[in-house]
């Protein structure tokens, strides 16, 4: 299982950009497949809770190295660290 940790930048659909935290993971391939892909994000202090009403949407996560991966928001957990956005991956693995 392929896992990735890392400052990272979420982009909605208008342009705008959430700064935060990344750990994303990806299971092997099916026959051949595309390997699923999923994660959590934090957004980081300067952002507050990160996008609006984001959960069932679908985002770009740009990774420092410059790939960029579709993420739909599948959820949003809350508690004394702050806001984590659970992300599912759509297409290839951008790590």
């Amino acid at each position: 299982m392929a896992t990735f940790r890392s400052a990272s930048v979420l982009l909605s659909s208008d342009g705008t950009r959430t700064p935060g935290t990344a750990a994303l993971f990806a299971e092997p391939a099916r026959r051949g497949g595309v390997p699923p892909w999923a994660g959590d994000f934090r957004p980081a202090n300067s952002a507050g809770n990160g996008p609006k009403n984001a959960v069932g949407k679908t985002f770009t996560l740009e990774l420092p190295d410059g790939s960029t991966g579709k993420v739909v928001v599948q959820g949003l957990k809350s508690g004394k660290g702050g806001v984590v956005l659970a992300l599912m991956g759509q297409d290839a693995p951008p790590f």
